[in-house]
């Protein structure tokens, strides 16, 4: 397949009620079967008062999420927002871990719901007198496990929406059942006891009151993974918060009720709620219910349970398969699983390769609990960073703020923020296996990165900040080009230019003139040079005017031209310099500019065209090559840029000696559809052409172009030139010729 059909643009087609789904089926249920006995054998009936607390501190990460989804609706939720602020690499560390904490979440929602499934099959035979002694197999909790994860995984790949809307509606109509139930025993019983049951209300005082906060609060995750599946949303900066909002308000009315039922009625006479969970708390919330509406309250539970942990873990396997997808696209992961489905446009090979993982962990992992508190451990961390990237977004975005902006601000980042660190600190002191999983899957991921992704994500990177220069703007960039100009008919065509590899919106471009004169240069008596560069500076001013740029000049004196481009360069912290350049001197003569270039720690990009030539709208652009140069980071730069101002046909050619073997010319063509790929993201032509005269093909292939880009060669460390191919194309061809001569 060809790298340009390896994916296309999905389909938005959640609506609110869908992506509601996606973060109810994620949060009601599974965290409070699971916790809620934790919390209650910790802190006692208090434990109502921790999820009110998880609440509060889970509405607030909900509203800088919101906000942040509301700028970047895309899929990918925290790896989206951080490839959009931070560096590749950070940005990376983030997907990752958020893949694995929903990997692993998936892992603790297939083996749970094949858990309560074999209870509800026991109970079913037992209620039937029959006698199932299979059932006490252990393999066949991961067994149904991983058949339940694959069945999941086909029903994601044939339907476009996360799906689990039925089941939903089945458990939260199951939790209102035994919640109405509660309620109606609560009004049986003498106010006295209701209160007696409350009391002490912190069994272990504030400590242990914090320690539930710290056990329970993933109970209420979910939420991101609306975020996660964002790019599927339809309406998104509305839809995403009002779910995300949705969603958590659902699950808050079900645990308070439900907590509160089960500290009032839901313990015999003598017992307290701590006490009681203590002695079973994965089966509290099952025994409770039985307590007060008997067998049916036990059953009801069983049934919820199974449900849950049905929709957590579709909810979980829908959201990492698009955390997978965002980040191949941007290439941190193999970009193979970005391809989509023909037809409905679904991510297939990214819904195989993570319900793949799922079923491996299924087997492999020994410790399923500590993988679980490491799981928690970095959706703790990544919330932090999320109320982190929204106060930046915030204060970055001034000219386009998201969509929808959090109240309060910046009250709710800031408590959000250290309220999940504080949690994720507590998490990785009691259970310290947590850190070590942790720190194991990113050294694995460290590891991948930097041998298999890190050239080509980084190629794509510098592609999408080319593309859109607000994210030089988002990560608190302001690139500056230095353009020295000394013949001011070239001043159009290299403000243009310098426009376009920096927009006036997120960076600077500084106008250089240097007054040439001796050091003993005395202005009173030789004043030629002064007017000289007067003329200069109002040619440049009124070039800058004519192409709409708002232009910095500085005007400088100095005996060494190059010399002092080269000291303003390196005083400004220019990111680039763009050089112009009336002709290129044949081989065998050195040119100042090659100096310069040997001198300079930036990129530099040389032009040179004819007079008043100018960038047009529609630009035929060849892009000669001899296999991995040193300059794709420049290069994709720039045709990111050009292709950002004006629609650009690039293509990019080869020339190979007529003598080349069938098996090497399908090797160069593979090699060249890579390269394309990776420098332009293969929206372009690729030739191989068989030629025993390169020079001579390239300039052919030149005068049907209006604009060749090449690259100067490296002798040395610090020593570059022109090389005699770019000095040959350039001395054969009127076509503009831009050199471009990567830093370092």
């Amino acid at each position: 397949m060809p790298p340009d059909q390896v994916s296309v643009k999905q389909v938005r087609h959640i609506g609110l009620f869908g992506a509601t789904g996606v973060g109810v089926g994620a949060i009601v249920g599974g965290g409070i079967l699971a916790l809620a006995g934790v919390a209650f054998a910790t802190t006692g009936p208090s434990a109502i008062l921790a999820f009110a607390l998880n609440g509060v501190i889970g509405l607030l990460t909900a509203l800088s999420f919101a906000e942040m989804a509301s700028k970047f609706p895309e899929s990918g939720g925290t790896y989206t927002f951080s490839r959009k602020v931070l560096s590749v690499e950070s940005a990376f560390t983030v997907g990752w871990v958020v893949w694995f904490a929903s990997i692993v979440a998936a892992v603790l929602y297939a083996l749970g719901f094949a858990h309560f499934g074999m209870i509800f099959l026991q109970n079913v035979a037992a209620l039937a007198g029959l006698e199932w002694a299979w059932l006490d197999q252990p393999a066949l909790v991961p067994g149904l496990a991983i058949v339940t994860t694959i069945l999941l995984a086909i029903s994601l790949m044939v339907k476009t929406g996360g799906g689990g809307n039925a089941a939903n509606v089945g458990k939260v109509a199951v939790f209102a059942v035994v919640i109405v139930g509660g309620l109606w025993a609560v009004t049986r019983q003498s106010g006295g006891d209701t209160s007696a049951a409350f009391r002490p209300f912190f069994s272990s005082g504030v400590s242990g009151l914090i320690q539930a906060m710290g056990y329970s609060f993933i109970a209420l995750q979910g939420f991101d993974l609306i975020a996660a599946v964002g790019g599927e949303v339809k309406k998104p900066e509305k839809t995403i918060p009002r779910a995300m909002i949705l969603s958590l308000v659902i699950a808050l009315m079900i645990y308070m009720p439900l907590l509160s039922v089960m500290v009032a009625v839901g313990t015999s006479e003598g017992q307290s709620i701590a006490s009681a969970a203590a002695e079973d708390p994965e089966g509290i919330v099952a025994v409770a219910a039985r307590h007060f509406l008997g067998p049916i309250g036990y059953w009801l539970v069983i049934v919820a349970a199974v449900l849950s942990m049905f929709t957590a873990l579709q909810a979980n396997l829908f959201a990492a398969s698009r955390i997978a997808l965002a980040m191949s696209r941007d290439r941190t992961l193999p970009t193979v699983i970005s391809r989509l489905s023909k037809g409905k446009n679904i991510p297939t090979v990214s819904v195989i390769v993570t319900s793949s993982l799922v079923c491996v962990l299924v087997l492999a992992l020994p410790d399923v609990s500590a993988a679980g508190a490491a799981s928690s451990l970095i959706f703790l961390v990544t919330f932090a960073i999320a109320h982190w990237l929204s106060v930046l977004v915030r204060q970055r975005s001034e000219a386009s703020p998201p969509p929808f902006l959090s109240p309060w601000y910046p009250a709710v980042p800031i408590v959000g923020g250290l309220a999940c660190i504080g949690l994720a600190i507590f998490q990785g002191i009691a259970v310290p296996q947590a850190g070590l999983i942790a720190v194991i899957w990113l050294s694995l991921g460290g590891l991948l990165f930097l041998t298999l992704f890190a050239r080509s994500a980084r190629l794509r990177d510098v592609s999408s900040v080319a593309s859109n220069p607000e994210l030089s703007r988002l990560r608190g960039n302001t690139p500056l080009v230095l353009v020295p100009i000394a013949n001011p008919e070239n001043a159009d065509a290299m403000i243009a230019l310098a426009e376009t590899l920096v927009p006036a919106a997120v960076g600077r471009v500084l106008l250089q003139s240097i007054v040439v004169a001796p050091p003993d240069w005395n202005p009173q008596e030789n004043p030629e040079p002064t007017d000289r560069i007067h003329a200069v500076q109002r040619e440049l001013i009124h070039a800058s005017v004519r192409q709409g740029v708002r232009a910095e000049t500085l005007t400088t004196v100095a005996a060494s031209p190059m010399e002092e481009i080269a000291r303003v360069a390196r005083l400004h912290r220019c990111e680039s310099v763009l050089l112009g350049l009336s002709e290129i001197a044949e081989e065998g003569v050195a040119t100042p500019i090659e100096g310069l270039l040997s001198r300079l720690d930036t990129d530099v990009v040389v032009l040179r065209a004819p007079k008043n030539w100018h960038l047009v709208e529609r630009q035929r652009i060849l892009v000669p090559v001899a296999g991995r140069g040193g300059h794709d980071y420049l290069l994709t730069r720039l045709l990111g840029s050009l292709a950002r101002k004006q629609n650009c046909d690039v293509k990019f050619l080869r020339v190979v000696p007529t003598n080349t073997s069938a098996a090497d010319l399908k090797r160069v063509k593979k090699e060249l559809d890579r390269l394309a790929y990776d420098n332009f993201g293969g929206r372009c032509e690729r030739e191989v052409l068989l030629h025993d005269d390169a020079i001579a093909a390239v300039v052919e292939r030149a005068d049907e172009s209006g604009l060749i880009i090449l690259g100067v060669q490296r002798i040395g460390p610090r020593q570059k030139l022109f090389g005699r191919f770019t000095r040959q194309i350039a001395g054969q061809t009127k076509c503009p010729v831009i050199v471009i001569s990567r830093r370092g």
